[in-house]
């Protein structure tokens, strides 16, 4: 089941209201002595997170299906770095990392107890029964706080975000379960950055006529323009107009480009310690990341929802130019730095 963006709380109908996680999204399955752990795109995550398998057996009721989410807590908040190094291809790199930075599962709803069908269900039932089936379980499996409360909602919207958390979900009381439909709401964070744009990449389809995104930019403090993200999700009339505009920004591009380096090089660094505009990783599944350089001369003003790291989490939003913007003042100085909240109201103890 997935949920829809939108802009506040809501502000009138019956609700229950949970933090929104920042983590891989999974169905956990249960009969007898088998434990099956799955993505959301149906892959099976067992051999990747093989410290959850004996929690889960000790914990969950002999035959059931629940609905939750992985992630990994570092230092008082979560880790979406280390989360996604855990898919690792070697299986002994795996075991290692799950012993060095051990995953959590955090579960939000019940699918299936026994012979029992809860889908069809209100998620007023199914909250009740997964808090009976959960109210005393130990680290790392734990369960989501859920609040009717609007005030504490808002409490938790604004005061969890430092702690990795991006956002809140509302759940109407009287839901079932429908999956792939977006019936639940999504409440996230949204904020403007002002970024140089320093490259962009080709969109798959117009054969080089079409811009697929932009690759921004923002100086650190040494002075170094560093690769913070993409902006995307143009339709293709503003793609074919931004190819043009881009057009005499290419020129000598990469005579003084900071990314130079990068251009030049056929892969991303092999510790992926770094994230560069181009280069094949685990995560891009074949697709053509290599990209075109821009004179770093552009400003734009763009909106995302929060920092992952020294980057931008999800995809940036594009709003305006801003031609009245230096490049050189694009820094991370201007982003909105959040204090990390402990999450001991959520994990109480264990990891």
């Amino acid at each position: 089941m997935l949920a829809k963006r939108v802009d506040e709380i809501p502000a009138e109908g019956d609700w229950i209201f949970e933090p929104k996680w920042d983590g891989f999204r999974t169905l956990v399955f249960r009969d007898g002595d088998e434990i099956f752990i799955q993505s959301r795109d149906e892959k099976p995550l067992n051999r990747y997170f093989p410290e959850l398998i004996d929690p889960l057996l000790q914990t969950l009721p002999e035959r059931c299906v629940l609905d939750g989410e992985l992630v990994i807590v570092k230092d008082d908040e979560l880790d979406f770095d280390a989360l996604q190094l855990r898919l690792h291809p070697a299986a002994s790199r795996a075991k290692l990392l799950s012993q060095q930075t051990p995953a959590s599962v955090v579960f939000f709803d019940l699918l299936c107890l026994s012979d029992r069908d809860f889908c069809s269900e209100p998620f007023e039932t199914r909250r009740h029964e997964l808090e009976s089936l959960l109210a005393n379980n130990p680290p790392p499996i734990h369960l989501t706080p859920a609040t009717r409360d609007r005030k504490i909602a808002d409490d938790w919207f604004r005061r969890f975000e430092g702690a990795g958390l991006d956002g809140v979900i509302a759940k109407p009381v009287d839901g079932t379960y429908q999956p792939d439909k977006r019936v639940m709401f999504k409440i996230k964070h949204e904020r403007d950055c002002d970024c140089v744009v320093a490259g962009f990449r080709w969109h798959k389809k117009g054969d080089r006529t079409l811009v697929g995104s932009l690759l921004l930019g923002l100086f650190d403090d040494a002075g170094a323009l560093q690769h913070v993200g993409v902006c995307a999700s143009f339709s293709n009339a503003k793609r074919l107009e931004l190819a043009d505009f881009l057009k005499p920004y290419r020129k000598d591009a990469l005579v003084n480009h900071p990314w130079k380096a990068w251009a030049e090089a056929d892969a991303a660094l092999a510790d992926g310690t770094k994230r560069m505009p181009g280069g094949q990783s685990r995560w891009s599944q074949g697709k053509d990341l290599s990209w075109e350089p821009l004179r770093p001369e552009l400003v734009v003003e763009v909106a995302y929802d929060h920092m992952q790291g020294d980057r931008f989490r999800h995809t940036a939003q594009f709003r305006r130019w801003r031609p009245d913007k230096k490049p050189v003042d694009c820094t991370y100085a201007q982003l909105e730095v959040i204090p990390p909240q402990e999450l001991a109201a959520i994990f109480p103890s264990g990891r």
